[in-house]
């Protein structure tokens, strides 16, 4: 399955919403506020200039969707970070790994000297093994940080892709 990412307009945001509020409500992929309202998922999820939210389309359908920006401000603007989010019934089908290509082009077109994921769940074998296949490294893990629904307290990794010096 090669998905369409193209950038978010007002029209997806259905789409997008049922997605991230899926994603946020099952507690096992993001630190995120499983009650979280949409209004505070919507200004939290899309992305304002020069960061950018995109869509990942297959048939007409959006099956997922990535936001991507600087990491943090002023001296850490440049390493950029992003997140991703797939529809539950296209997960394991190269969704994801589109996403995450999209973000890491994005990364490097737009300056930044790398990519930066703050808390990628330690339980979350498929994102683990995506973002180390593109070529990030585990830089830690924040032991016992996140509360899994199903395996208890696990960990947060951080990790990191470095892009060649210009």
């Amino acid at each position: 399955m090669t998905p369409e990412i193209r950038p978010f307009t007002e029209s997806d945001w259905a789409a997008v919403w049922a997605i991230v509020q899926d994603v946020i409500q099952a507690e096992e992929t993001f630190p995120y506020d499983p009650a979280m309202p949409e209004a505070v998922a919507r200004t939290m999820w899309v992305e304002q200039p020069p960061g950018l939210t995109v869509v990942a389309v297959v048939d007409g359908r959006v099956v997922g969707t990535a936001k991507m920006g600087a990491n943090r401000p002023g001296p850490g603007s440049h390493v950029s970070t992003a997140s991703f989010m797939v529809a539950a019934d296209t997960r394991g089908r190269g969704v994801g790994t589109a996403l995450c290509r999209f973000a890491v082009d994005w990364a490097r077109r737009n300056g930044f000297a790398g990519v930066q994921f703050n808390a990628v769940v330690e339980s979350n074998t498929s994102a683990v093994e995506l973002y180390r296949r593109e070529g990030f490294q585990m830089i830690g893990t924040v032991p016992r940080s996140f509360r899994h629904p199903i395996h208890g307290r696990v960990g947060l990794h951080v990790m990191y892709l470095e892009f060649d010096s210009p």
